[in-house]
């Protein structure tokens, strides 16, 4: 599995972090040993909302090759959706199997068209924003749609990491990882 962790400036660093640590966790700790991944955005320079810096390793390249794409959210995503340049990019991942967002990157998801006909959540905040791109929002933690799953506000982050966990390699696992991050439900 190829999974892309999208990043960009103004998103949320805990949105990217809650869920990069338990995904790459099935790899580091010797679950799914073919399990890929890459920092993917569309611009060299990032920065989330508070000016920590990251950087990506691929820059600009088609996300069509990877099995998943995992968007967070962050008040950044408010002036993306109108953006030209990333919508197309994001666009590029219309074959993965997979689109899955934090927060408020679901309003990314659906800018990009991933959401018609579909139930999502965000951020409670942003559920109103959301409206517009998906058949109804709820208020839940994880919205698994199939082929789109979206998570509510930053701290599902976590969530919905694990839960990507249990769902490509089952519940046992996925509590050997919750357990050691050391996270309680």
């Amino acid at each position: 599995m190829k999974v892309a962790f999208i990043i960009y400036t103004g998103m949320t660093a805990l949105d990217f972090i809650g869920v990069y640590d338990p995904v790459t966790r099935l790899k580091t700790m010797n679950f799914i040993s073919d399990l890929e991944w890459d920092i993917c955005a569309y611009s060299q320079e990032v920065s989330d909302n508070a000016g920590l810096r990251f950087t990506p390793n691929k820059v600009g390249e088609s996300l069509q090759p990877y099995d998943m794409i995992i968007v967070p959210g962050g008040i950044g995503t408010r002036n993306l959706v109108d953006d030209p340049e990333l919508m197309t990019w994001l666009k590029t991942s219309a074959t993965c199997k997979f689109k899955v967002s934090v927060c408020t990157g679901s309003l990314l998801l659906g800018a990009a068209g991933f959401l018609q006909g579909k139930t999502a959540t965000t951020h409670p905040n942003a559920f109103q924003d959301l409206q517009k791109y998906c058949k109804s929002v709820v208020n839940k933690r994880v919205v698994d749609e199939g082929d789109v799953i979206t998570a509510r506000g930053v701290t599902s982050a976590i969530d919905l990491g694990l839960y990507l966990c249990e769902k490509f390699a089952g519940y046992e696992i996925k509590e050997k990882i919750r357990q050691q991050m050391d996270y309680q439900t």
